[in-house]
């Protein structure tokens, strides 16, 4: 989920923790080509076997998969805990939920957090604002006891919302954020990290497996990565930029014919995001190309003709990740057929693109914190 932060703000564990999904030293410089990849890899002395196991003995915390819209677990939060229905988010830092206090509409429909009722909650003086694609929040910089699973980040910093806007009818409390620590958000430690400070996670290392056609069995794990969930082999990717899960891809085809990112382009990694989003310019392409039709929002298709429709192809370090139409097209609740491509409302001087759940829901992701890299697989 694509944020722009405005201002704001155990003992060792040998087993993998996976948390079941329910469907509803940073690289500054792009690295690209073969050659240079398996460079960078043979100077990383990270062992696949220290965070690829078959481990049995693991944590697993269902996350559902609601409209292939969002991809939400739950957490708790405080003493005695408090749960929430979270958002997993790779493209953002911050867990944020509601606050008792919160008068917005939206936030009447959600479960909110009671801090008079934890003994281990400590408030702070900071406040936030937070926007991204679809809204806004409010609110302000706490202290609590988070749980994910077995894992516990204790004394950890994260937002209460008092006022949230461009919510409405969107079935999750909040966010809990993946990426790396935001520069405008000084002293304030993302969960992933409070773990790995702690030493909750074996390794600095999590992974996605999104079932592509179940509400449940969607799964994140922390610590590792269980060989079971993917197969083949993982191909790593080394990241761009400087705190952001952003790699290099090589060109976008369809047909054998190149459609967009003919020079290369960043493109983010992003699990809090449902589509795949790019310039307004290479967007609107892609949907002439398709036969797409624009109504309201969206664009529309006819459902008769998805199977007719060609595959997209993301190329990334020189392998080709196929996008068939099935995945593409998506079929809303009146049985419309619509496209999950969507232009980026947030412009870059560089083509940028943002690889969300329609694309992640094809490929097994692991974000490897110890060496800035993203790996894909084929998932089983």
């Amino acid at each position: 989920m694509k944020w722009i932060v405005l201002l704001g703000l155990l003992a060792f564990s040998e087993c993998i923790v996976k948390i079941p999904l329910r469907r509803m030293k940073t690289m500054r410089n792009t690295v690209s080509g073969k050659n240079m990849l398996n460079s960078f890899l043979k100077e990383h002395t990270y062992s696949l076997s220290q965070i690829s196991s078959p481990v049995s003995n693991l944590t697993i915390h269902p996350l559902r998969n609601i409209r292939d819209i969002f991809y939400v677990g739950n957490i708790t939060i405080g003493t005695p805990p408090q749960e929430f229905q979270v958002i997993f988010d790779t493209g953002s830092s911050l867990l944020w939920v509601p606050s008792v206090s919160c008068k917005s509409s939206t936030c009447s429909t959600r479960r909110r957090f009671r801090h008079l009722l934890s003994s281990t909650f400590r408030s702070t003086n900071v406040n936030c604002r937070i926007t991204y694609e679809s809204g806004r929040i409010k609110g302000k910089v706490v202290h609590d006891t988070v749980r994910i699973g077995d894992l516990v980040s204790t004394d950890q910093l994260f937002g209460l919302s008092i006022e949230e806007y461009g919510f409405q009818g969107l079935p999750f409390d909040g966010i809990l954020g993946l990426n790396y620590p935001n520069i405008s958000c000084p002293g304030v430690i993302p969960v992933f990290d409070n773990l790995m400070k702690q030493g909750a996670v074996a390794e600095p290392v999590f992974a996605f497996y999104l079932n592509k056609s179940k509400q449940e069995g969607s799964v994140v794990m922390f610590g590792g990565v269980d060989q079971r969930y993917y197969e083949g082999e993982l191909n790593w990717i080394p990241l761009i930029k400087l705190g952001s899960w952003t790699i290099h891809m090589d060109r976008i085809s369809m047909r054998r014919e190149v459609i967009a990112c003919s020079d290369g382009c960043e493109a983010i990694v992003d699990t809090g995001t449902s589509a795949i989003r790019g310039p307004r310019r290479l967007i609107n392409n892609i949907q002439k190309l398709i036969g797409a039709k624009r109504c309201g929002f969206k664009h529309y298709v006819s459902c008769s003709v998805v199977n007719t429709l060609p595959s997209i192809i993301f190329t990334i370090s020189g392998i080709n990740y196929p996008v068939p139409a099935r995945a593409y097209i998506l079929k809303d609740s009146l049985g419309y057929c619509h496209t999950a491509f969507k232009e980026k409302r947030v412009t870059t001087s560089t083509e940028s693109w943002v690889l969300g759940d329609v694309f992640l829901r094809l490929y097994f992701s692991v974000f490897d914190r110890g060496n800035d890299r993203i790996s894909l697989a084929r998932p089983v």
